[in-house]
């Protein structure tokens, strides 16, 4: 899977849908496409999911929200937009089926989701808690010293996953905030980022 940097604050959630059309062997799709057919700016895990079936992939979309969640309105992260996009990601979800969009109602634990992308079969996009995703990642350095995950409002960020090792229990994502290739994140610190509240536990899962 190649790794895509994202371009401004809001696009990473198309920059994960490029490194997955790219690593699917469909190279037409920069950025500036992708934003091109989503839009807008504030852009949900349903909005990914369209994309993708813009470019005939199939992917099945878990959630443990059908629609915009109203609880999520008291968040920094969502409450600017909550109002104009409720409407519109309530719709995109009721005509999902017809675009050939399998929405699963339903959390996924980690180690299933370890176990299917351990098959090669699929890639995942998440969204998880950028924050608590950082403390992870970077435990050793002074943003560890500096802040916990607690600290912070919910900042919603989306990262590919591609890879799991079975002896180290680790996932193998790609961040496109990130200047890294590749980072390896623990089983236990991928699922506190994905199911952080203002998640939804959204998680698109990507037939290779």
């Amino acid at each position: 899977v190649p790794h895509v940097r994202q371009l401004r604050s809001w696009d990473c959630g198309l920059a994960c849908v490029s490194m997955v059309l790219r690593a699917l062997g469909i190279e037409s799709c920069n950025l500036k496409t992708l934003s091109q057919l989503c839009r807008n700016t504030s852009i949900w895990t349903v909005d990914l999911a369209y994309l993708l079936r813009h470019f005939s992939v199939d992917v099945a979309f878990l959630t443990i929200t059908l629609g915009a969640n109203p609880l999520l309105a008291v968040e920094s992260f969502y409450k600017d937009n909550m109002e104009a996009d409720e409407k519109r990601v309530n719709k995109l979800f009721e005509k999902a089926p017809q675009a050939g969009i399998q929405i699963q109602w339903r959390s996924i634990s980690g180690e299933e989701l370890a176990m299917l992308i351990l098959s090669g079969r699929y890639l995942a996009i998440a969204l998880v808690d950028k924050h608590k995703l950082r403390y992870f990642l970077f435990s050793n350095s002074e943003y560890f010293l500096r802040a916990s995950p607690g600290d912070v409002d919910f900042a919603g960020h989306y990262v590919v996953i591609c890879g799991y090792d079975l002896e180290t229990n680790e996932f193998e994502i790609k961040d496109p905030s990130s200047s890294s290739c590749s980072d390896k994140l623990p089983l236990e610190a991928l699922d506190e980022a994905r199911k952080s509240f203002g998640t939804d536990e959204d998680i698109l899962l990507v037939s290779q």
